[in-house]
């Protein structure tokens, strides 16, 4: 098909197909898909809205036996720099989030082999005897390891993680969902149809969350769409997808294998996730990976969200706002009313919920 007679039917309101995808991915002029995405944006979100949010970031351990090429953040047991946290010293993280303005606390670490169910069961519990709050944690590659571990299901894992006190979770551990790509990058974590099946029961029990696609690395174009449909063809089946959030790898290890992606072409892959995923309503730019000025252009092509102002972020280098009167000056300066959000997507008129 024609470039011309593609975006006539991407403005009818036209599914995409995995064919088109790729075509527009290798073939459209960036801007012109932007202008696309920003069309698209306006039909689903307010045009002079930009969202945000308040979260902290805790990292309980940083001992996981995954070993994912890209990743600096682990170490082994042992290693004098490995760490475990007790619930104090999340509380402690907890109280300085809140002092902050946070409502959601994002729990995320490792696949430490040594640490129980219980461990996170205790810690979710006693997160919500003490606070009003949000906790979004776990990857499908965490929840399979919780699992495994106890020789239960994943069902039953989810239920007694929802019991104690998980509200939702993110889509973590995709990186990108072709089993060609996560076999070089990362071959201990789950299969591409383990993370499908374990997103679609987190989706089923209740446990709403967001997706994300990193690229830069040894992917083609054809499985940064297959990503796409991927995630796409989850949503259409549970819904439980509330957000997108595009980012590129960083170079955190020697050995990785790190394609430079330069700045039109991240805008261009997040106006075509903007465009792609037809079924999921907010697309999330990363500041903390692309930078302020890119994320600013990101709002005028497909984006309606910024990555929150980053409390603590030990995984990544960081680029973003640090602050909520920051996080509100950047949206201004972009030219857009900031609207604080909830996990849910809800905010009241003045943005303060």
């Amino acid at each position: 098909m024609k470039l011309r007679s593609l975006y006539q039917k991407i403005r009818e309101g036209g599914r995409i197909d995995f064919s088109e995808g790729v075509q527009l991915l290798r073939e459209a002029p960036w801007l012109e898909l932007a202008q696309l995405a920003w069309e698209r944006r306006v039909q689903v979100v307010p045009e002079e809205r930009a969202s945000y949010t308040m979260f902290r970031i805790i990292n309980y351990t940083n001992i996981c036996s995954v070993n994912c090429s890209f990743c600096s953040f682990k170490r082994n047991a042992g290693d004098s720099k490995s760490y475990v946290l007790n619930k104090d010293e999340v509380c402690a993280k907890i109280d300085h989030a809140i002092s902050l303005g946070a409502d959601q606390v994002f729990f995320q670490g490792g696949v430490n082999p040594k640490l129980p169910l219980e461990y996170y069961i205790e810690i979710l519990q006693e997160i919500k005897q003490k606070y009003n709050i949000h906790i979004r944690a776990f990857s499908p590659v965490e929840i399979q390891h919780f699992a495994e571990q106890r020789g239960v299901s994943i069902t039953k894992t989810l239920l007694e993680l929802k019991e104690a006190g998980l509200d939702s979770v993110p889509g973590a551990g995709a990186e990108i969902l072709v089993e060609r790509v996560r076999k070089i990058l990362s071959p201990k974590k789950c299969s591409v149809q383990e993370w499908v099946t374990i997103m679609k029961e987190c989706h089923r029990s209740g446990l709403k969350g967001s997706a994300n696609i990193v690229f830069g690395s040894v992917e083609t174009e054809e499985e940064i769409i297959q990503h796409l449909e991927v995630v796409r063809s989850i949503q259409d089946e549970t819904s439980g997808f509330n957000a997108f959030i595009p980012w590129t790898f960083q170079q955190q290890t020697r050995d990785f294998t790190l394609r430079t992606i330069p700045s039109y072409y991240y805008l261009k892959v997040l106006a075509l996730c903007r465009l792609y995923l037809d079924n999921i309503p907010n697309i999330e730019v990363s500041v903390m990976v692309l930078g302020k000025e890119i994320g600013k252009l990101a709002l005028r092509m497909g984006a309606n969200d910024i990555s929150s102002p980053v409390i603590e972020e030990n995984v990544l280098r960081s680029y973003t706002v640090t602050s909520e009167a920051e996080a509100r000056q950047y949206i201004e300066d972009a030219g857009f009313n900031p609207v604080r959000r909830n996990f849910d997507y809800d905010y009241d008129e003045q943005g303060s919920k």
